[in-house]
């Protein structure tokens, strides 16, 4: 494996998205009682833990293909790759976006790289992938 990142959901979003769960919560003891409520907080901490591991966005490059999620591409097939700054990537998931593309962003994560696709095959023109270390995944692609 020659590059690995992994992207994950900050706490402070986890945090507010639990927050929010738990005046649910309160409403659900309010009217239902102590059983209720308590049943509703395993669910909603359950929950809240499937949408951490949901939104986990893993990034790997081996000699041989990049994987990003469950998508894989051989990397042959892979052209001019471009990283991109916070504003480049608001636009080009924006403004210039291409409805063809693939991608993998998370809107907490302000950088990106844009990996375009010489697949004649594919109809896919490139790929947008929220990256923090972006200069090291294209040097990990080009090498």
């Amino acid at each position: 494996m020659r590059y690995r990142e992994v992207i994950r959901a900050p706490l402070w979003l986890l945090a507010i998205v639990y927050f929010f769960m738990l005046s649910l919560v309160i409403s659900i003891w309010a009217a239902l009682g102590n059983d209720a409520a308590l049943i509703s907080l395993a669910l909603v901490t359950a929950g809240l833990v499937w949408i951490y591991s949901a939104s986990t966005l893993i990034i790997e490059v081996n000699n041989e293909e990049l994987r990003v999620g469950k998508a894989h591409i051989s990397l042959s097939l892979i052209g001019d790759c471009i990283d991109l700054d916070n504003e480049a990537i608001k636009r080009v998931r924006t403004r210039d976006a291409d409805p063809r593309a693939f991608l993998a962003i998370r809107f907490w994560t302000s950088k990106g790289v844009r990996v375009t696709i010489n697949d004649t095959r594919d109809s896919t023109p490139y790929w947008l992938i929220s990256s923090n270390a972006g200069a090291e995944l294209i040097r990990a692609i080009k090498n």
